[in-house]
């Protein structure tokens, strides 16, 4: 969910005795976030929901990647289930969000549908994701605006674009264009092109079919629920480690299984033969190899080769090849932002978030009373969002139970020195929008968020006053 979650300080009890309320703000008319604003054909999650959903309401369905319409049904029956949809107010888009240490608390400056409206809290969390929701990532392709045809990005994809019996090119080869390639293929696209300068690893997660076993059928729901999940999060945990200890070997059996999904005229070389290791970049998912089905049609192929520009009805590679073209998506990323580009600022002095390092993963340093829900590039977001919130949680029990106002990351300048980037790939986009984030350490409470074994002990029993400056003031 997309929004921000404050404490007015009143009185509701929860699970860990915490004394206080809270809103919502959402800056959208509808919950969801990414899966109710993104409308391209085929849009899906790219981790399994059994750890991409709630804990506290698990997803019970067979298959482990959703819909965007299922994800979106999802999360409103779990805000309608705990109460939570009580507390959302929709259309209100923070502005500015400042601390005041003689106050002890944030003033927000929120836009209401054009009305200007002023909210204060003790402790603020940010739940606006990683990327801009207005303005999507910029990709020099020369000679774009020569176009004639349709131009598409899909993080504004017109719903009502025709594209039956189109020629459609799509550049990228990431989770996007793996999923929109095999759903336009399914609802008529006349041919379908996916350009990419370079491949990516794609993997095919098989969907429980009718009648199969599952955990449901041998234990109680409640038992299940947690034996599924432990399940999806132990395997491709330890998965992801042997990719990184033996990149080679992770290597080989990835395009093995790729070749044996392709058909003989889409060769595995160069299309399917990343310059770099697994999980350098996000693997890529395709439920019941779609996306590798999608070739067997003949109306799908990809091509492998640089852009040398973009012309009228096409665009011409750097081989000499041309591609005809009605229709150009460019599924070329994202355009990474913290805080839902918020002015956020303590005691007057605006903030530069690229200047700051995180604090286990869920902080900046010099800000106080400021959680940030970050999860993980290498498992499913919700993991780290949750370990997040319950660290946070665990934070304000404690600032309550000492009588504290504020908590502040401090980082001393050994511990700043040779910083690295928080989420953990060397993909385009994330290494465009380097300059915008902030750093994590080496070591202790300043490491990045990649492990959600530490990470989930950290939450539960990590000691918070590594890192962290707290002061007792009267309000």
């Amino acid at each position: 969910m997309n929004g921000h979650v404050t404490d007015t300080g009143a009185s509701a009890q929860n699970q860990y005795d915490i004394i206080a309320t809270y809103a919502i703000l959402e800056g959208r008319s509808n919950v969801g976030g990414t899966w109710d604003l993104f409308k391209y054909p085929g849009i899906r999650s790219d981790s399994d929901l059994h750890t991409f959903g709630f804990p506290f309401n698990p997803w019970k369905k067979p298959n482990p990647i959703a819909t965007a319409d299922s994800i979106v049904a999802y999360i409103k029956s779990t805000a309608a289930k705990f109460g939570i949809d009580r507390h959302i107010q929709f259309n209100r888009k923070v502005q500015s969000a400042q601390w005041s240490s003689d106050a002890q608390h944030w003033r927000l400056e929120v836009d209401s549908n054009g009305t200007r409206k002023t909210y204060y809290a003790k402790f603020l969390f940010m739940g606006t994701g990683y990327y801009d929701y207005e303005k999507p990532l910029q990709v020099d392709i020369p000679g774009l605006e020569r176009f004639k045809g349709t131009r598409v990005h899909p993080q504004f994809w017109p719903e009502d674009l025709d594209y039956q019996g189109k020629k459609m090119i799509i550049i990228g080869s990431g989770a996007t264009a793996i999923t929109m390639m095999p759903a336009v293929v399914e609802s008529g696209v006349g041919s379908v092109t996916m350009l990419q300068r370079s491949p990516s690893y794609v993997m095919s997660l098989p969907q429980k079919k009718p009648g199969e076993k599952r955990w449901y059928d041998y234990f109680p729901s409640w038992i299940a629920a947690k034996l599924v999940r432990l399940q999806f999060i132990v395997l491709p945990w330890l998965f992801y480690h042997w990719c990184r200890k033996f990149p080679s070997a992770a290597a080989r059996f990835i395009r093995k299984l790729a070749k044996r999904q392709l058909p003989k005229d889409i060769p595995i070389d160069p299309h399917f033969k990343p310059a770099y290791n697994p999980w350098d970049q996000r693997l890529c998912l395709c439920p019941d190899g779609d996306f590798f089905k999608s070739f067997r049609t003949g109306r799908a192929t990809v091509v492998t080769d640089n852009i040398k520009t973009v012309t009228e009805d096409g665009i011409e590679l750097n081989s000499g090849r041309k591609l005809d073209a009605d229709i150009i998506v460019t599924a070329t990323g994202l355009n990474l932002q913290l805080c839902g580009n918020i002015a956020l600022a303590v005691d007057g002095k605006p903030v530069n978030i690229a200047d700051r390092f995180m604090w286990r993963s869920a902080m900046l340093t010099g800000v106080p009373n400021l959680g940030l829900m970050i999860g993980y590039v290498n498992a499913s977001w919700t993991l780290g969002s949750d370990s997040a919130a319950r660290l946070l949680t665990r934070l304000y029990k404690h600032m309550q139970d000492h009588g504290y106002t504020s908590a502040t990351p401090e980082i001393s300048p050994e511990e700043m020195k040779d910083p690295q980037m928080p989420l953990q790939l060397k993909s385009t986009y994330i290494q465009n929008g380097a300059r915008k984030m902030p750093h994590a350490g080496r070591r202790g409470p300043w490491l990045p968020r990649d492990n959600y074994m530490r990470d989930n002990w950290t939450a539960n029993y990590a000691d918070l006053r590594d890192g962290m400056v707290f002061k007792s003031l009267s309000t």
